[in-house]
């Protein structure tokens, strides 16, 4: 497991928190149930979550990612097809969450995927090349294709959506949801329920594409009957998992 292997070269300390620790469920357990056409969202909400708990575990100061220029880029593309334009401030930014207890930075946002592979083999680094067995079917690898396709064309094609996405961030003025903290986990979350927690509802139920799309309407008035008819365990600690902080 290439976590170890750097754990052991470079004696950094390791903090492993996985899925089935956290929410109860595999991703291959929710594959099964969900199918292969929606697994994403799932695997996406709970992981930048879990990301969020396992640096909360360390008591890190900042949580350092590694998006870089091709990542970036291709969620510009998914927000502006999605019509998403208030996250365009968050995906193109290098640092976010700079007024909540953990934020998080991307050090790579300008550089290209390829650059980080060719310095990791030049400089002989262990690094982890295996795509998701489930990402092809990802809306994402429609997005990944059509910038491809682009760079053939315009070698600055990647650079360019980063910064159009940035001259499409919404005006400070604008009035953005109010940040707040999910009633059930105590987890950041603009609604009653955090999505991981509504995501989770879903598949304890055995109905897991309840908490999939945009939600429209009254959706902290569309949960309470979730909440009022829920099956799923009580959960004691201020969290979606069983894992404490």
């Amino acid at each position: 497991m290439i976590c170890h292997s750097l754990f052991s070269q470079y004696g950094l300390p390791l903090q492993i928190v996985s899925y089935k620790d956290l929410y109860g469920w595999t991703m291959d357990e929710i594959v099964k149930m969900i199918g292969l056409k929606n697994n994403c969202t799932f695997c996406g909400v709970f992981r930048r979550q879990a990301l969020d708990r396992g640096a909360a575990l360390l008591k890190v100061d900042k949580l350092v990612t590694g998006h870089n220029a091709d990542d970036i880029a291709e969620t510009v593309v998914l927000n502006i097809l999605r019509g998403d334009i208030a996250r365009l401030s968050r995906c193109t930014s290098i640092t976010t969450g700079e007024d909540g207890p953990i934020p998080r930075c991307k050090p790579f946002k300008y550089t290209y995927e390829k650059e980080i592979v060719m310095y990791a083999y030049f400089k002989k680094l262990d690094y982890f090349s295996t795509e998701c067995i489930y990402s092809p079917n990802a809306y994402r690898g429609f997005a990944c294709e059509f910038i491809n396709d682009l760079e053939r064309l315009r070698p600055r094609a990647i650079l360019d959506i980063i910064k159009s996405g940035e001259d499409f961030r919404i005006a400070t003025t604008t009035k953005m949801p109010e940040q707040g903290t999910c009633e059930r986990c105590g987890y950041i979350s603009s609604q009653k329920w955090c999505k991981a927690c509504v995501l989770l509802e879903g598949l304890n139920r055995g109905l897991p594409k309840m908490g999939i799309g945009r939600p429209r309407g009254n959706v902290n008035g569309d949960y309470k009957d979730i909440k009022a008819r829920s099956t799923a365990k009580t959960i004691e600690s201020k969290q979606c998992g069983s894992l404490d902080f």
